[in-house]
């Protein structure tokens, strides 16, 4: 599990087959989890200052594999102990995005993505996203384009200020709105849910 705040930049030395290679101030043991552009990788193994993880074929079909290449953003996975100043990111990524305008604004950055319009519905304004591993707050909706207001820290500390139009990202929604959907969508009532189901709804979660 992890919270989004990336604080380590690595650098791909090499990516064949399923198994890449990552440069970084990191020193893994092995096993341990590590987010690497928001997916949830295990360190199988650690020497000088370079260390491996394996990436299964489902993993590789979804997501933005054509960046896993000169630098990606780490984050190793939370303890108990440390704070939770993004929100809970489990490193499942579920759609690719699209970068379609970046537009500057008087303090920051405006990114506008477009993603599958099936995942419409885990997609809240001012709700919490995951992009490459970034915890972010979503702007605004339209449709199936949702806008990230990108403040200048994390503009110049993150990979975000080389991203392009048309760059492909992954996208993982919020746990909590999936949960929330998953059982919203299989739950059998009679009618149209009322109060009383939506509190069942969120009791049980």
């Amino acid at each position: 599990m992890f919270s989004g705040l990336v604080k380590h930049i690595g650098i791909v030395k090499n990516f064949s087959g399923e198994t890449i290679t990552i440069k970084s101030d990191i020193k893994p043991t092995i096993g341990a989890s590590i987010a690497v552009n928001g997916i949830c990788l295990t360190a199988t193994r650690y020497k000088n200052g370079e260390f491996d993880a394996v990436l299964s074929k489902e993993s590789r079909n979804n997501i933005a594999i054509e960046n896993l290449k000169d630098r990606v953003h780490l984050e190793e996975a939370l303890t108990l102990n440390d704070r939770l100043d993004g929100h809970i990111v489990q490193g499942h990524i579920d759609c690719i995005g699209i970068i379609r305008k970046i537009e500057k604004n008087e303090n920051g950055f405006d990114f506008y993505i477009e993603f599958d319009e099936s995942k419409i519905p885990l997609i809240v304004p001012k709700g919490s996203i995951a992009i490459d591993g970034i915890s972010l707050t979503i702007n605004s909706l339209q449709k199936n384009i949702f806008k990230l207001t990108i403040i200048p820290h994390t503009f110049k500390n993150t990979l975000f200020h080389t991203y392009q139009i048309n760059r492909r990202v992954n996208i993982e929604t919020d746990i909590i709105n999936r949960g929330i959907y998953h059982i919203l969508k299989h739950i059998k009532v009679e009618s149209a849910p009322n109060w009383r189901d939506i509190d069942s709804v969120l009791l049980s979660y």
